[in-house]
């Protein structure tokens, strides 16, 4: 997302974001990606956090050739780099999870905002054992659906496993990161801000079936923003969640294929369009970073083009 006019940058302040730190959760595709790239080119200074240390090793890479190095404040004449990777696994245990952030923390000596990002919708195929589609015959239920970005259940045929694991990544995770974070922001006195991506399926508009540890997950998640927002209030740092719609990602680009979607999108969405990330989600976390949202707390934006509001047509006028 770049400046649209000069007057712009006077009316929208939050389209440059000079030289915040911000770490990114869940940062090696999707989404995650798209919000690094997007915040160096805003100017901030990017800690990218995920399991594959390859990619985010070649995110770094590129927006580190894209950005340029600056100058380093502490150690005039290095050069620092714009971007850095950190490994990250926010279903390991709290003390591993402490040393990653301590780690991401140390790269430029603070962070200003935090987007916890990453989660699982399921397991994926390859993570079923053979024990595990045992349990499902016994039971006389092997059948599950297909969502994008996992495997998703009836809450009859949901795995004990995939229970822990979603649970685990979305919602424990989510908290660990934040709390270690958070206790940083606190001891220096410098505030700051943390955006939770949560989902439609964690509101009360849609309850989309097959996703019961998912949808549960990000019920959580709209709760844990809003009790924490309370608590750290009074620390000056700020904390808020995201709803996003369906945009097209590396995870739903079959998705975006079908024809039945895309009538779904001219008809039934009040905007006529699904839109895409770039603006629609990453102008909100601009926002959310930068100082124009500092009595903006506690709450969850939901960015869908009026997709899950009440009264909308659906499958009737198709």
């Amino acid at each position: 997302m770049e400046s649209r006019t000069p007057v712009a940058s006077v009316l929208e302040p939050w389209l440059r974001l000079e030289n915040k730190v911000v770490m990114v959760t869940g940062a090696s595709s999707g989404l995650g990606r798209e919000f690094c790239l997007d915040l160096a080119k805003a100017g901030c200074r990017v800690i990218a956090a995920a399991r594959r240390l390859d990619r985010l090793q070649s995110l770094c890479e590129e927006i580190n050739n894209m950005i340029g190095s600056s100058s380093s404040s502490n150690e005039p004449g290095k050069d620092q780099a714009i971007a850095v990777a950190v490994e990250l696994d926010v279903s390991a245990s709290g003390s591993s999870i402490e040393a990653c952030v301590q780690k991401a923390w140390d790269a430029f000596g603070r962070i200003d905002a935090l987007i916890n990002n990453a989660g699982i919708r399921g397991l994926a195929a390859t993570e079923v054992t053979e024990a595990d589609r045992g349990e499902r015959c016994v039971s006389g239920r092997g059948t599950a659906q297909r969502a994008s970005g996992g495997r998703v259940h009836t809450s009859l045929d949901l795995l004990e496993k995939e229970w822990n694991d979603t649970i685990g990544t979305n919602l424990t995770g989510t908290w660990l990161v934040s709390k270690y974070v958070c206790m940083r922001m606190c001891d220096t006195k410098q505030g700051g801000s943390i955006v939770n991506i949560s989902s439609l399926a964690g509101l009360e508009r849609p309850l989309p079936p097959g996703t019961l540890a998912y949808a549960c997950s990000k019920v959580a998640i709209n709760t844990l923003t809003k009790v924490m927002a309370l608590e750290l209030g009074a620390y000056n740092i700020r904390v808020n969640a995201i709803s996003p719609g369906i945009f097209k990602s590396e995870i739903t680009e079959g998705l975006f294929q079908k024809n039945w979607l895309k009538k779904i999108e001219q008809k039934t969405i009040p905007l006529r369009t699904f839109g895409t990330s770039d603006p629609a989600l990453t102008s909100l976390i601009r926002y959310l970073i930068h100082n124009s949202s500092d009595h903006v707390t506690g709450n969850i934006f939901i960015v869908d083009a009026g997709n899950t509001l009440p009264g909308v047509p659906i499958f009737s006028s198709l």
